[in-house]
């Protein structure tokens, strides 16, 4: 009886002991809807056009003001076309897919779920030619092998694999066909060189901690060109028209929404951007997911049980990094329960499709003090139940 108690109280003892007692600031970390802006409180939406029409002078020149500061913080070009869109993301993309692909062979790159689930949906539209590059989580496929004269689909940084495209080299100047590039977890935290891109879609939550159920859409001159002069031989829902009579609704592209929009959500983005102009505009945005990444980067150099799902450091996301532990799943599911329970990290558990592991959101609202804070957590819940 005296043994058994001996070693146990030990053990209690030393448990305590190496349990942090200074916890993160906020412990959201989710990688969306991801965490508000430092300072954000409920009163920023009381500036929303509530009980107000879209169409109204005030909704339209709300809607008009999210587009042409998204086009100025991003440094987006005057000619290209953005656009709010329907359903988050996902809408933006599928919009883009179901009105544009077809007219040239198509080039799939993809390294994760979401990727993964474009290349589904482009089988379902019947394509005559659909050529597949994948890889499996952590790594890339060679994206140089893809073809010029073929539009290509990819994933600018995948969400549930921490992997990013270190940069788009790898796509000519003098392509053919069209690039459709998911940037929902990059931009406002990664440079994106929009000579490079024809149809760049991402949603308000992530980077900026936006809310959710609107997407965007920014289309370049030559992508405006494929929507004027191909007409899709498959009929498209109206929230997926762009066009009418062969011509851009340039309405879109001006606050003219297909759809009615939370002009609740509209304010709390416009918030967003006045935000990102105070800390630095895009430079500053990208500069505090640079420094979270870093944190986590330094951490990792020294613990000898955690490591980078990315197999390459140029690969590595500064948003959605993902991290690998020397655990079981169900004892990496106890660590992601134990920070959940502490108040401490909430939502950081690996996505469901994902080798099991940590995933914990660094983009720029997450500030790199409460990242460092949550290290030592990790180590203490570590150690419970390894």
């Amino acid at each position: 009886m005296y043994s058994a108690r001996a070693v146990r109280i030990p053990s209690l003892a030393r448990a305590f002991a190496n349990k942090p007692t200074v916890k993160p600031a906020s412990p959201e970390f989710s990688s969306g809807p991801c965490k508000k802006r430092p300072g954000w409180t409920p009163e920023v939406i009381g500036r929303a056009a509530v009980g107000r029409s879209h169409r109204s002078k005030v909704g339209k020149a709300k809607l008009a003001e999210a587009i042409e500061e998204t086009r100025r913080i991003l440094e987006i070009p005057a000619d290209y076309k953005i656009g709010i869109v329907p359903a988050s993301d996902t809408g933006a993309i599928e919009m883009a897919m179901w009105s544009m692909l077809g007219a040239r062979p198509v080039d799939v790159c993809y390294w994760e779920s979401f990727g993964k689930g474009w290349m589904s949906d482009i089988n379902s539209l019947n394509l005559k030619e659909v050529n597949e590059f994948k890889a499996g989580y952590g790594e890339l496929p060679n994206l140089s092998e893809t073809n010029p004269k073929n539009d290509i689909v990819f994933t600018f940084n995948g969400t549930t694999s921490g992997v990013r495209v270190p940069d788009t080299d790898w796509i000519a100047a003098d392509r053919e066909g069209i690039t459709f590039n998911d940037a929902t977890s990059a931009v406002f935290a990664m440079e994106v060189d929009w000579t490079k891109v024809d149809v760049t879609t991402y949603s308000w939550q992530k980077v900026l901690g936006g809310e959710g159920a609107h997407g965007m859409i920014v289309l370049s001159p030559k992508a405006v060109e494929r929507l004027e002069t191909f007409t899709p031989d498959r009929p498209l829902p109206k929230i997926f028209r762009m066009t009418k009579g062969g011509k851009l609704i340039e309405g879109i592209f001006k606050g003219a929404t297909i759809n009615t929009p939370s002009l609740v959500c509209v304010e709390d983005y416009l918030d967003s951007l006045r935000w990102a102009d105070s800390v630095g505009g895009l430079k500053g945005l990208i500069g505090r997911s640079e420094a979270n990444l870093k944190v986590l980067e330094d951490w990792v150099s020294k613990t000898k049980w955690a490591s980078f799902l990315a197999k390459d450091e140029k690969t590595r996301s500064s948003t959605s990094v993902c991290l690998s532990l020397d655990l079981e799943a169900d004892k990496i599911k106890k660590l992601v329960s134990m920070l959940d329970e502490e108040d401490v990290a909430y939502d950081i558990g690996a996505y469901r499709d994902a080798p099991p592991g940590l995933r914990i959101w660094c983009g720029a609202t997450v500030d790199a003090d409460d990242v460092a804070k949550l290290l030592p957590w990790i180590e203490w819940a570590y150690e419970e139940v390894a």
